[in-house]
């Protein structure tokens, strides 16, 4: 029977919530997957103690809290003397009810943990992915997810064109209590996460990443440990994986396992959508219009044509000190257009964007700022692609000149009766009008407007002719 009391537990965490301000708050709601999105709406701290404790229950609501504060962070005293001694309960109970056994890794030697598997903590970095049916448990050195059986295949057909004794099929690959080797798998390689960090017990920085993988049978996401394979191993490429590790919460390719490229395995769609959202769980795709009818901080997904995108700027954000990154760019469906902000490091997905571009962008959420509605970008913000812009040979009207260095030129321009902010190799540009390089804003600016035929990719110029 447990020692930890249900009430002191409820009294304690809701004086954790307390201690939250209003975005460490939110980051915990995102957090708390197994309640439904229309129950944590609208609900007071005392409510949401209650939900926590009906959904997860005791002990498992103390696991997915520590995660949380872990996350958000608040690892500081006035959260931690309140959660700990649960922590501790908790963790006593697991050491004193099973049986310890011994894993080794290449990134954590001789680390003992008990064959229920402890939970066990990692850095974390902005965009760190979740799944919406994983929990998370932490130890002295590496957090990682545990990932749920609604994550896999839930029925799996025998593979009849399996050569090969030794590769599993996907759908019976799954964490186990079994701990031990597995052979091989041979899958696509879906998605690929960001490359994320947790220091040792020695303070010894060590790196790994996500990948979702599928095959004719299922899906799953696996755990890569080190650097060097998240630069040879690539989406959309297929490989063979062999000599991999597996416990309760994850499957683990480590050093001593082998990974090599090989013949392209065909994924039925229902397998692949499923993969991608092992890595990248994707709030809900509505029409724009819809979505700005929604309220503040309501997380969405929309998809539609890039009509304008700005420069990058420095702005300052309220409660820190130091200017961050954000760049803006314009989205229209059919129904509606909207302003969507990209902030810190997730401007580098706006990367090779170009106005024309058809994109679906995932887990943003609603920005109210009196009449004006835009969405901004959230840790777990995703850009995809659905259709890139071509090669267009147009006319051009240069009306505006935004940047002018001696590499490049951000103008703005008038193309097919619309305006587009462009680029230019500013040499290009200067011989193109006759202009001196050391002084072209100044020159370009006496002669604005000036007329074109331009050859644009996206949203480059690449070759231009004055008119």
């Amino acid at each position: 029977m447990s020692d930890i009391s249900e009430e002191e537990w409820k009294e304690a965490l809701l004086s954790i919530m307390e201690e939250l301000n209003e975005e460490q708050f939110e980051k915990l709601l995102f957090r708390l997957t197994d309640i439904p999105t229309s129950q944590k709406k609208n609900k007071s701290k005392q409510e949401m103690a209650q939900k926590i404790l009906e959904h997860y229950g005791l002990k498992k609501s103390i696991s997915v809290i520590d995660d949380a504060m872990d996350w958000i962070p608040r690892k500081d005293p006035r959260i931690q003397n309140l959660l700990r001694p649960f922590v501790d309960k908790l963790k006593n109970e697991h050491e004193n009810g099973h049986k310890t056994v011994k894993i080794t890794n290449d990134s954590v030697e001789g680390e003992e943990r008990s064959s229920t598997g402890l939970k066990r903590n990692i850095d974390q970095v902005e965009g760190e992915e979740t799944s919406s049916t994983a929990v998370k448990r932490k130890n002295d050195s590496v957090e990682e997810e545990e990932m749920s059986s609604t994550d896999q295949q839930k029925s799996c057909q025998p593979d009849k064109t399996n050569t090969f004794p030794w590769k599993i099929p996907i759908c019976d690959l799954k964490p186990s209590s079994d701990f031990g080797d597995i052979v091989g798998i041979i899958g696509k390689v879906v998605q690929k996460s960001a490359l994320r960090t947790y220091n040792t017990r020695d303070d010894v920085k060590k790196y790994f990443f996500y990948l979702s993988i599928a095959d004719e049978t299922g899906s799953i996401k696996i755990m890569v440990y080190g650097k060097t394979l998240y630069k040879e191993i690539h989406e959309d490429k297929s490989y063979l994986f062999t000599d991999l590790k597996r416990d309760e919460i994850n499957v683990k390719v480590t050093s001593q396992s082998k990974v090599s490229e090989t013949k392209t395995v065909i994924v039925p769609e229902e397998h692949e959508m499923e993969a991608r959202k092992l890595i990248y769980p994707e709030s809900p795709l509505y029409p724009i219009a819809e979505a700005k009818s929604f309220a503040d901080k309501t997380e969405v997904s929309v998809e539609g044509t890039v009509t304008k995108i700005d420069l990058i700027k420095k702005v300052t954000v309220r409660q820190e000190e130091k200017k961050v990154n954000r760049q803006d760019f314009q989205l229209k469906d059919k129904t509606d257009s909207i302003m969507i902000s990209m902030w810190r490091d997730h401007t580098k997905q706006c990367k090779g964007l170009s106005v024309g571009d058809i994109i679906k962008i995932t887990n943003m959420k609603i920005s109210k700022y009196y009449e004006n509605t835009s969405l901004n970008s959230t840790g777990f913000t995703k850009i995809h692609k659905v259709q890139s812009v071509g090669v267009h040979n147009v006319t051009i009207e240069i009306i505006g000149i935004a940047k002018a260095i001696k590499k490049e030129t951000h103008l703005d321009a008038e193309v097919n009766g619309l305006p587009h902010r462009l680029v230019v190799g500013s040499p290009l540009l200067a011989k193109a009008f006759g202009l001196n390089l050391d002084d072209l804003k100044e020159s370009l600016l006496e002669k604005l407007p000036l007329f074109a035929n331009a050859e644009i990719h996206g949203s480059k110029i690449k070759k231009l002719q004055q008119l």
